[in-house]
């Protein structure tokens, strides 16, 4: 039990601890007032087998990054095609609602880095723009 204020109890009961996923998270199942809820947490006693993703560099105004955590859904580009400043290049969702990433400057798309229904993480690099010299 955990008072958050007066007259405000939340009762936590764990049950269990799910096995390891290859990002070195596990999934922990718990009750929360008697709703089962679930949590991704990352356990730092796990090796992480899975390659981590490349950060977008700020300085760099042709890195397309992840505005946050969350699932491709849609490509729109392909490498090597001309976009404008402002074009949607993907669709990413992120706990049910649906946003577009647009090119940040124009020029041509060098480099996609990801691919439809893949998850990634705020800051993760998800292509790059070539822009004309």
């Amino acid at each position: 039990m955990l008072d958050i204020e007066p007259g405000k109890t939340l009762i936590i009961r764990f049950l269990t601890i799910g096995e390891a996923h290859t990002d070195g998270t596990r999934t922990l199942f718990f009750e929360l007032n008697g709703q089962p809820r679930e949590i991704r947490v990352r356990d730092r006693a796990l090796k992480v087998t899975s390659r981590t993703h490349a950060k977008a560099g700020p300085a760099d105004a042709g890195h397309v990054a992840a505005p946050t955590s969350g699932l491709i859904t849609t490509i729109a580009v392909q490498v090597n095609q001309s976009v404008q400043r402002g074009e949607k290049l993907m669709s990413l969702e992120a706990m049910k609602m649906q946003s577009n990433i647009y090119a940040p400057v124009a020029g041509s798309v060098s480099r996609i880095l990801v691919s439809a229904n893949q998850n990634v993480e705020a800051k993760d690099l998800l292509a790059t723009i070539s822009t004309a010299s």
